[in-house]
């Protein structure tokens, strides 16, 4: 390469340096507008689970609410869990079950309740009522868009639904916020 070339270098080197400082636990670089097929996206150690953060507040500095999109193959589900926030979902195509905790004010949840949900069907999960969303049909996925209020989200996760709520487990920072998450967790109270 002769001279003519150096500039060239040192203007690739000076782009990859600042697309460096743009990574997925950054906001510094990020577009306004996005699409959301080149998001990133994983299933964080579930098997079944499509998880793609639309925005949030880890990675993308909101405060109030986050966004994600979420896929569940036939029979996959989410943990039996509840979270001091507001959840919102909209159901963009297949079926499946919400159960919902019928005593999240007690001891523990206790038998839940089974809701159908489908395409087009929205619902909401109140603040710290336990619950649980599983694709029950097993031809289609479950695809669901979930808006979260008080961003970072901490989750605590039961092994039944007579679990007492003082013996559920922490998950905070949550699976999709592990990698860039910064400060210490705090305890959540009931």
């Amino acid at each position: 390469m002769g001279v003519g070339g150096r500039p060239l270098v040192f203007f690739l080197t000076l782009l990859f340096c600042i697309t460096a400082n743009a990574s997925h636990c950054s906001t510094n670089g990020l577009p306004l507008v996005r699409n959301i097929s080149e998001l990133p996206q994983d299933n964080y150690g579930r098997p079944g689970l499509s998880h793609i953060t639309v925005t949030g507040s880890i990675l993308h500095g909101m405060k109030e609410v986050e966004v994600w999109l979420q896929t569940f193959a036939p029979g996959s589900h989410t943990p039996i869990h509840r979270h001091s926030c507001e959840e919102v979902f909209v159901v963009l195509k297949g079926s499946g079950t919400l159960y919902l905790a019928s005593s999240s004010h007690s001891k523990y949840p206790g038998q839940p309740l089974e809701l159908p949900i489908f395409s087009n069907s929205t619902f909401h999960i109140p603040v710290n009522d336990a619950h649980q969303v599983w694709n029950t049909n097993k031809h289609e996925d479950l695809q669901v868009l979930v808006i979260i209020s008080r961003p970072p989200v901490k989750v605590f996760v039961y092994e039944d639904w007579f679990m007492p709520h003082t013996a559920a487990k922490l998950k905070f920072p949550f699976y999709w916020d592990e990698q860039c998450y910064q400060t210490p967790a705090t305890k959540d109270e009931l």
